[in-house]
């Protein structure tokens, strides 16, 4: 889509959402099990294509306190095809998280420090439909950009109140296309936004860095063996293995190294942390969450989706399911243009941080699938590309005393940091020093650092 189209399609959406209707009947009352609480829900749909009846479904959550003035933030989940209201609400830093016995509350939420946005993305996923649809929803990059900013004009005219708030964007996994992506399209047509930054987890950023990465990781962490490294190495790259996997087209020796690599780690460890517990197989795993309740975090997984399948669940979010019979985590409707995961979003972050608007690249480091070794090494090449310079250099910082991780910043406007023990969904894992990380980033204040007389 060109520039000149671009603009013309914002210019007349931006004529038909003022016409959308208000809020009243997406205000949530309560939601099943959920702990009394003193900030306003919402949840329902934005209907972004009246033709095709296409519908995205957010779940959106006011700050604890004083959310005039607090930030708003649009989270936006990777895959492609996971959703944003299970994985990272009802998952990760929402205000509830989802134990076998209900809802409990997050101390750690997200919205002790800013307005959330949950978005159900693209098209298929969670509960976001279409009507006019075969099977499959086929969706790429520039259809799922041009979707999330049809979104958010109509998202903004159903809370009017929010647009001269602070706005930003987040994410993790493929939301490293996700949050790019739609960050330049803000900024390139001069939309009505307020756009202050981006903070992205384990972004896949570079393919075959990020997926090359992924071998030294699983190296240096024992996860493999010298064999298996030497044929990841040699005989075919496990970028290519991905390939291979998204194009479905398959080679007899990316095969056969992709067999050894199975035999190493899948089934037996997390790829997305390696030093975590794997939920146990069904129908262990219903005895395990007994057992362990609300701290089997492991499986929170099932338990959200025990929830979200829930009519009561369901109809206090005034959600409804299209076109399949059951709720999924990740949807197995979308079929997402493989030549769009090849796609380099890295340089979309230099023009970023050239234009002012904050860049955070954070990773768990314990993650194996996009690890922080991939991320670190594409953040310090492009900051030379941009001529970005060192302004701190590589140091811990911390949470309560103890080292959170590390970070190096370039400029004013760009940062990259680890999170100590966290994997590749940092909330899910490490949530506190997470949260130390969200408030100094929103706010545009360095990571905490140690008093030098400390000891």
């Amino acid at each position: 889509m060109t520039f000149c189209s671009m603009f013309l399609f914002i210019f007349i959406l931006s004529i038909f959402v003022s016409s959308s209707h208000g809020t009243g009947s997406d205000k949530i009352t309560a939601l099943p099990t959920q702990p009394k609480v003193g900030f306003k829900q919402y949840a329902g749909y934005v209907n972004i294509d009246v033709n095709n009846g296409t519908k995205l479904f957010y779940y959106f959550v006011e700050a604890e306190n004083h959310p005039a003035s607090k930030p708003v933030v649009l989270w936006l989940h990777g895959g492609p095809g996971c959703s944003a209201i299970g994985e990272g609400a009802f998952g990760q830093h929402g205000p509830f998280k989802t134990t076998i016995r209900g809802l409990v509350k997050n101390p750690f939420s997200r919205n002790r420090e800013a307005n959330m946005i949950y978005l159900d993305s693209p098209t298929g996923v969670g509960f976001s439909y279409s009507t006019n649809t075969s099977d499959y929803f086929f969706v790429d990059d520039e259809t799922a950009a041009r979707d999330h900013l049809a979104f958010l004009e109509h998202w903004f005219s159903k809370f009017p109140n929010f647009r001269t708030n602070d706005f930003f964007i987040a994410g993790e996994s493929y939301a490293g296309h996700y949050a790019p992506q739609l960050a330049e399209l803000i900024f390139k047509i001069k939309a009505n936004i307020n756009l202050k930054g981006i903070a992205i987890g384990n972004p896949l950023l570079d393919f075959d860095v990020d997926y090359n990465s992924s071998v030294e990781f699983l190296k240096t962490h024992g996860q493999i063996s010298r064999s298996t490294y030497h044929d990841l190495k040699e005989v075919c790259s496990y970028p290519n293995i991905r390939r291979e996997y998204i194009f479905n087209k398959f080679t007899k020796s990316c095969q056969d190294v992709n067999t050894k690599l199975s035999l190493n780690v899948h089934g037996f460890t997390n790829r997305f942390n390696v030093i975590a517990d794997k939920c146990p197989a069904a129908p262990e795993n219903q005895k395990y969450l007994k057992q362990m309740g609300e701290k089997a975090f492991v499986c929170i997984r099932d338990a959200t989706f025990a929830y979200m399948n829930m009519k009561k669940t369901q109809k206090a979010l005034h959600a409804v399911l299209v076109g399949r019979k059951i709720w999924s985590a990740c949807s197995m409707t979308l079929l997402y243009n493989p030549q769009s995961q090849l796609i380099p979003t890295i340089s979309i972050l230099g023009t970023l941080v050239k234009a002012g608007i904050r860049v955070l690249a954070f990773s768990g480091d314990q993650d194996s699938w996009i690890p922080f070794i991939g991320t670190e090494l594409l953040i310090e090449e492009m900051a030379k590309d941009f001529g970005v310079e060192i302004t701190r250099p590589h140091e811990a910082w911390f949470q309560g005393g103890q080292v959170a991780g590390w970070t190096q910043e370039y400029g004013n406007f760009l940062t990259f940091a680890t999170i100590k023990g966290a994997g590749h969904s940092a909330g899910k894992f490490q949530p506190e020093r997470t949260l130390v990380m969200w408030k100094a980033f929103l706010e545009g204040k360095p990571l905490p650092k140690r008093h030098p007389y400390h000891y």
